[in-house]
């Protein structure tokens, strides 16, 4: 009688997850989404360049100035936004001034 109650075999694994369990997850899951979006956040500069965007503008803006080199991404980003620019490369945020 004892070991057929230790037996994990015996019980049913949905008794033991109560019904309201789905209920709480939604409001759970509405936080975390809320707080990523917190995370992700950030001010709009005033000054022209290419987004955020989550970390995947300083990985594009890097990628150019690694595959067109420095003059012709500065050319580039001269053309496409002004004569004042903030582009990032390698992870830190730069200004280019050219007129």
């Amino acid at each position: 009688m004892l070991l057929e109650t230790l037996n994990p075999m015996h019980y049913n694994i949905t008794s033991l997850v109560p019904d309201t369990m789905p209920v709480a997850t939604v409001p759970i899951l509405i936080l975390t989404c809320f707080l990523f979006l917190i995370w992700n956040h950030e001010e709009t500069s005033s000054i022209p360049g290419p987004g955020y965007c989550m970390g995947i503008g300083p990985l594009l803006s890097h990628g150019r100035f690694l595959w067109m080199g420095v003059g012709n991404a500065c050319n580039y980003y001269n053309k496409t936004y002004g004569e004042f620019v903030r582009v990032w490369i390698s992870g830190e945020e730069t200004f280019i001034i050219s007129k």
